[in-house]
């Protein structure tokens, strides 16, 4: 066993605190879990005495007094995705303005891990609980009904959530832009696509949409998560490959997008004259693109915003007045297609 230095001090502890500050450790524990118990004066002298020694109060011990971790559980998939940053970024901001801390965890695609990492969580006694999509397990479900936390699904669309939902329907994200080739005259159209629930949700609308216009698609690719430049444009590759008469690559992301763009430009094709590119998300590079991107922007920002005002209200012991947000989306038309 490694033997732990002599010469390195102990952490400094409660009683630390009381001797500095000149006060029962009981007084201290009070202030610094029940502040608004103890006089000001005392509260301030104990902050300074933790200051002084350094002290980390016990925040589960703290949480075990007030029944409140402060603390809030987010799930995604995936955070080398840039769809979810700004969403995890939001959430973030917006918690820690509310005093409460964010603790993510990145689960994958696959339900049964998601299951796991959320039981582990509550071992944490989270306030609430953000998860990214509506398809869980049943295991899942039970844990947090058992749990009973406020929870909040985003990035999708249900009348039956869990608890609480920020979302908008994929389905209907895959019509528009179907409608949206129609109005262009596109008629010869390929697909490079994830795998992901959600972007096959997209492309199951997409694909519906279009019979109704008598359009099939040429082709189309599946592409590995993540999705990246590279994948897009290897993919945009072997299409035009197979059938150089594809007129629009639809593609279920904009990094995809950029990357197909990537490959029509080193083949010297004129965008969108020869070969139009469609992408999904509105990422901070779609607009900056040479082209820009024609792509569906949903407000990511306003997802996180939203689903942290819904659990705060909850923690507040306000009714949320909209526990069902559709946030809908718009088709933003521009160089590439």
């Amino acid at each position: 066993m490694k033997q732990r230095n002599p010469a390195r001090k102990s952490a400094p502890t409660l009683e630390d605190v009381a001797r500095v500050a000149g006060i029962s450790p009981m007084t201290v524990s009070r202030a610094l879990n029940s502040p608004q118990q103890v006089r000001p004066a005392t509260v301030e002298k104990v902050l300074a005495a933790v200051n002084a020694t350094g002290y980390i109060p016990n925040a589960q011990a703290g949480s075990l007094a007030s029944n409140r971790s402060r603390l809030i559980a987010v799930v995604v998939p995936q955070i080398n995705n840039n769809m979810f940053v700004d969403t995890i970024q939001s959430l973030n901001d917006t918690l820690s303005a509310n005093g409460y801390h964010m603790l993510l965890c990145v689960t994958g695609y696959g339900t049964e891990t998601e299951a796991e990492t959320v039981a582990t969580l509550l071992s944490r006694r989270p306030d609430g609980i953000v998860l990214t999509g509506i398809h869980h397990s049943s295991q899942l479900k039970k844990v947090l009904l058992q749990a009973d936390v406020p929870v909040v699904e985003i990035w999708d669309m249900t009348p039956t959530p869990i608890d609480m939902l920020v979302g908008f329907s994929h389905e209907k994200v895959g019509a528009r832009v179907a409608a949206y080739l129609a109005d262009r005259g596109y008629q010869r159209p390929a697909l490079i696509w994830t795998d992901d629930r959600r972007a096959l949700q997209r492309k199951q609308g997409l694909l519906e949409a279009l019979q109704t216009q008598g359009i099939a698609p040429l082709a189309d690719v599946a592409v590995a998560l993540p999705a990246l430049m590279v994948r897009g444009r290897e993919a945009c590759a072997e299409l035009l490959n197979a059938d150089p008469t594809v007129d629009v690559m639809v593609c279920s992301s904009d990094t995809l997008a950029q990357g197909a763009l990537m490959e029509a430009q080193a083949r010297g094709l004129a965008v969108p004259q020869q070969l139009a590119v469609i992408g999904f998300g509105d990422l901070d590079f779609a607009a900056a693109n040479f082209p820009a991107i024609s792509t569906v922007r949903v407000d990511r920002q306003a997802m996180g915003r939203l689903a942290a005002q819904q659990l705060l209200t909850c923690l507040q012991g306000g009714a949320v007045a909209t526990p069902i947000i559709d946030m809908g989306f718009e088709m933003i038309s521009r160089a590439s297609g």
